[in-house]
């Protein structure tokens, strides 16, 4: 494993059994001061990948025991934020789609110009921490959420499918001024500035208020 780190700016996994290609990407990089670490299995990737670090990943489709889309699977599945780069020596035109439907932002043929994967690596950095500030607001929004009991995420359920305090009250078979307490204790507990502001927040976020918390 070749490790190139500096502080906590975004950082760049290298993920590939070559050995060599791990060593001079890493050097690529590090020309042009970006952090970077790699390792030759996706196991090893995934004890040291950092979840709380913008980065993206430069993933090789074949490798022994687990491939790339695998890995890609992995971290589709438990919604990391971390665009990928996929490098092949035995590259296609199916497998290339088949990546990058699968959320991939760029694939290569091996081997692969160099000032075409730095300029790659740099653009995708730039997605990296788009989507990880956006993924970091979202886990604070459900952390917010978590704090409101059962009803109240149930009243806001109902404030998000567009229904006024009234109609709620009649679906729940309760009073306007109860939901309109509950309301307050929504807003106030999630800090919000109001609810319609807590409601575009869920929205935007596409936070499931069911599933997600």
């Amino acid at each position: 494993m070749t490790n190139t780190t500096k502080s906590a700016e975004p950082i760049v996994y290298i993920v590939d059994d070559d050995d060599e290609l791990c060593t001079s990407l890493a050097w690529l990089l590090d020309s042009v001061d970006i952090a970077s670490k790699s390792y030759n299995d996706v196991a090893s990737f995934l004890d040291g990948y950092d979840k709380e670090r913008a980065s993206c990943l430069v993933l090789d489709v074949r490798m022994p025991r687990t491939g790339g889309f695998a890995l890609q699977e992995t971290l589709n599945q438990i919604g990391a934020p971390i665009p990928i780069i996929f490098v092949s020596a035995h590259g296609d035109v199916r497998m290339s789609v088949r990546a990058l439907q699968q959320g991939a932002v760029n694939f290569f043929e091996k081997p692969y110009d160099p000032q075409q994967m730095l300029d790659a690596v740099q653009e995708t950095l730039e997605l990296a921490e788009v989507r990880f500030a956006e993924c970091a607001e979202r886990k604070q929004v459900l952390e917010r959420l978590r704090t409101l009991t059962p009803r109240e995420r149930e009243i806001l359920l109902l404030v998000i499918d567009g229904l006024p305090s009234q109609n709620i009250a009649r679906q729940l078979g309760t009073s306007v001024k109860t939901i309109d307490v509950h309301r307050a204790r929504i807003k106030s507990k999630t800090n919000a500035e109001s609810i319609s502001t807590l409601v575009r927040d869920v929205l935007s976020r596409r936070i499931d208020l069911v599933s997600d918390l």
